[in-house]
């Protein structure tokens, strides 16, 4: 397992880069961590958790939206479900473009309504 430093922020799991990348997922615009509900220790993405940490994942709710959970890595701001859930794929802080398909694995990390993401619901 490998830990960087984020503005005393850890992010664990399988980084590439200084900027949140990972073995998985380690475009340019791969530049997120995200904290996970179970353990509160942020990684780059579902499959890190998976093969560093000792435990099962749990996905935020929908009653958790204000919750800082989202980690920029590049200007290593926080961001709330809410703003990372409607900031268009860009950072609220320092405007970098994230990966528009990590919606794709959304319903790996927050809870869906009636099979709709929370995005939906906001």
């Amino acid at each position: 397992m490998i830990k960087n430093n984020f503005n005393n922020i850890i992010v664990k799991g399988k980084l590439v880069n200084d900027r949140t990348g990972c073995k998985h997922y380690h475009s340019s615009a791969d530049v997120i961590a995200i904290k996970f509900k179970c353990c509160k220790d942020y990684y780059p993405c579902y499959y890190c958790h998976q093969e560093v940490a000792d435990h099962e994942s749990k996905k935020w709710e929908k009653n958790e939206l204000h919750t800082k959970a989202i980690l920029c890595g590049v200007c290593k701001s926080e961001m709330t479900i809410e703003q990372y859930l409607t900031c268009n794929y860009q950072c609220p802080f320092c405007h970098t473009q994230f990966n528009p398909n990590c919606s794709r694995h959304n319903h790996l990390y927050f809870e869906l309504v009636s099979g709709v993401n929370l995005i939906q619901r906001i």
